[in-house]
């Protein structure tokens, strides 16, 4: 398996390749969107349609689980989170099929753990920072962990483990498991040149299908964080 090049601060080694990514994924996605927000016009056209769409699409996600009051607050966090998932997820597609060497110097931020874990990690604080500065500290342990019977709060807590972990890890074993795949795919022609015209209907295939499964992975990943945020910031009737 490939490694990933690493360089130090200090006493500290940072995963080079990871964060070469994850820049290079701030910088396309601000690019993408500086781009498409130009000569904004009241009757949208062309990459303005595409911009409001996704705008729109990750304001549906919220309303759906936060309520139309709600929602509009984390339309910004929506499409921020959603559009780096999906240039994150989709990044490592385009690699180097012909790379013979040990040290990976490209691949999607998001098939690091690391990466993901800390992502769902933030998320489940902000949940619950909201719902302390929604409800204040005592009320909000009686909505978030006490609202079901007290027996059941030692599951409550561990609940919140479990979310951080699926949220996580979801992420990252499909996106991880998309690129093992490609490379499978990719070591197909280098092993036998017979394979060749195999490896590219099959590689385009997996891409194809990849795109999709990223783009899927990026709504799902939005779709808890607000079923989560929801949790606790709302109450049960």
């Amino acid at each position: 398996m490939e490694s990933s090049w690493t360089f130090n601060i200090g006493p500290i080694a940072f995963d080079g390749t990871v964060t070469t990514m994850t820049l290079l994924t701030m910088v396309i996605v601000f690019g993408l969107v500086f781009w498409a927000s130009r000569k904004m016009q009241l009757k949208p056209t062309g990459k303005q349609n595409v911009l409001e769409w996704v705008v729109d699409f990750v304001n549906g996600i919220g309303k759906d689980n936060l309520g139309a009051h709600d929602a509009p607050r984390f339309t910004l966090m929506n499409f921020t989170l959603f559009s780096f998932l999906l240039i994150a997820n989709i990044l490592g597609l385009v690699t180097d099929w012909h790379n013979t060497s040990d040290i990976s110097f490209w691949k999607s931020p998001t098939a690091n753990p690391t990466i993901d874990l800390t992502l769902s990690l933030l998320i489940i604080l902000l949940a619950n920072v909201l719902g302390v500065q929604k409800f204040g500290f005592k009320k909000y342990l009686t909505v978030a962990f006490w609202k079901a019977p007290k027996a059941m709060l030692p599951m409550n807590i561990l609940d919140e483990f479990i979310n951080t972990l699926s949220l996580g890890l979801r992420l990252y074993g499909n996106i991880f498991a998309g690129e093992v795949m490609l490379n499978l795919i990719a070591s197909m022609s280098q092993s036998n040149a017979l394979f060749y015209p195999v490896s590219i209907i099959l590689g385009v295939a997996w891409i194809g299908f990849s795109i999709f499964i990223s783009s899927l992975q990026a709504y799902v990943f939005v779709l808890l964080t607000n079923l989560y945020i929801s949790h606790k910031i709302l109450e049960e009737e």
